[in-house]
Order: structure tokens, then sequence, then C-alpha cells
């Protein structure tokens, strides 16, 4: 009876999960290109040689490993600080939680261009900002080492609100009492943060963390409209890379190779980080 019940969730979860990975890892043992007419020729491992010897490939992973890895840290730990702040009690709160969710109900592509805006020269209200103080065409988006940095800024205002929703659930579910006795035991705010907050709410910690961790590694949208991947691909995701090689190379075999190796390391990835944060749990617990 319980096999019936959940029958509808595992094949909704065989036709847009296990069935496009399984035509991924087809795809990539084949050349399907302009060069073969757009048919399906086996070409026995080449497109995966071809990837570990493929520049842009390396630049691009290292690109999307970083904006990952700095976007989601910084999102973290600001949504820890915005959830501890929603979770007090003072006039207005509600109000206040409606309106910091605002960001991440936005359309991420109403975002990137937004964001676009704001840092473009010479009209975006950061260029007028720095010529206030003596800077003249700062130029963000057209100084590669500097360029990425925006695209970080845009993601964790966007994202943040979802995570702080997350780990505000976390702490709405831990009872008062246990404040209350460890405050009769003479316990402050801060130790109480250090000793029953932060580790009752490391579960919420670590599912927001998965689900940060696979969106941004994952990044099209945003890159796309922002930078378009520029300039000279200094801010091309893994994702970005794949399209480009599908859409506008018409290189399907290489883009579904593509998207397969990110899909592996998005899961060593995924993996690490939870057995990480395990042990960093049980040793807290210790």
């Amino acid at each position: 009876m319980s096999l019936i019940l959940v029958l509808p969730a595992i094949i909704l979860v065989i036709l847009v999960f296990v069935f496009p990975l399984i035509r991924y890892a087809w795809l990539s043992f084949h050349a399907v290109s302009v060069s073969t007419g757009l048919v399906m020729v086996p070409n026995f491992g080449a497109n995966w040689s071809r990837l570990i010897e493929d520049q842009r490939f390396w630049q691009d992973l290292m690109q999307t490993t970083r904006f990952t890895a700095f976007s989601v840290t910084l999102e973290i730990i600001l949504a820890i600080a915005i959830a501890l702040l929603l979770d007090q009690r003072w006039n207005g709160r509600g109000i206040i939680r409606a309106i910091t969710i605002l960001p991440w109900a936005l359309p991420t592509t109403i975002m990137a261009l937004g964001w676009r805006w704001i840092f473009n020269t010479p009209y975006g209200p950061i260029e007028q900002l720095t010529q206030l103080f003596g800077i003249e065409y700062l130029n963000l988006l057209s100084i590669p080492k500097y360029t990425w940095i925006t695209t970080v800024i845009a993601d964790v205002w966007k994202t943040t609100p979802f995570v702080a929703l997350i780990i505000l659930a976390g702490l709405q579910s831990i009872p008062n009492d246990l404040y209350e006795a460890f405050r009769l035991e003479g316990g402050n705010s801060l130790q109480a943060l250090k000793k029953i907050t932060l580790p009752l709410i490391q579960p919420y910690i670590l599912i927001a963390l998965l689900f940060r961790v696979a969106q941004a590694f994952g990044v099209f949208d945003l890159i796309q409209v922002m930078t378009g991947g520029g300039p000279a691909t200094s801010t091309e995701s893994l994702a970005l890379y794949s399209y480009l090689n599908a859409m506008r190379f018409l290189d399907f075999g290489y883009s579904a190779t593509i998207m397969l190796a990110s899909f592996l390391l998005l899961m060593i990835i995924s993996i690490t980080s939870y057995i990480l944060l395990k042990r960093l749990r049980l040793l807290t617990v210790k």
C-alpha cells in the first residue's frame, strides 16, 4: 500500500531527473553537432578526452567554485544574523518579515537587470556614489578581476532571505524552556547562542547549505543577464559554458558532457560538505 502511495512521486522523479541524466550520459559518448549533421554518432569517449584538455572548462570550474564558495558563505552568515533578529519579539516584526522575503520572490532575470543597472557606468548609482569620493569610472562590470564580485553581491542579496527563512524555522523550533533554564544557571545571551542556539539549528544550516550549494554551482540566468560571462569569460559559469556549446555552437554532445561532469562534481561537493558538517556537529555536541 505504501508503495502505491509513493509511486506517483517515484514516476515524477524518474521523468524529471533520472531520464534526463541518462540522456546526458548517453549523449556524452556521442558526437552530435553541425559537423555530423546533428546526427548522433558514437565517438567512444572523445568528448571526455576533450573535456580533460579543455582549459576553458577548468577555468569555468574554478570561477563557478569561487562564486559558490563566496556567495554561500556570505549568505549563511548574514542569514543567521537576520534570522536571530526576526526571531525576537518587537513591534512590526511581521511587516519586516514580509519585506525581507521580497528579494527572493523577485524573478532572477528582473533582479539581475536591476543590479546590472546599479553597477552600470556612468549612469548607475554605484558610479555616482564613488564620484562623490573622487573615484571616477570605477566600471566594475568591465574589469575582469572585479566583475565576479558584483555577481556575488547580487546573488547574496537575492537568496539570503531564502536561507534566513530556513534558519528562522529552526530557531522557532527551539523551546523557550531551554533558554530560561540556562539563564537560571547564570548563562548570558552570548553563551546561550553558543551552547544552545547554534548547535540546535545546525541541521537547518546543513539543509540550507546543501540547497544553496546546488543552486549556486548551477548558476546560469544571473550570470547570463548581468555579464553574459564576460568580460573575456571571467565570470562564465559551467552552466553558461554548456549552454553556449549547445545553443551557439550546436555541439550537443560536448554540452551534455559538460553538464554531466558538473553534476558529478556537484555530487562530490555536496557529499563532502554533508560529511564535514555532520562531523562538526558531532564535535560540537561532545
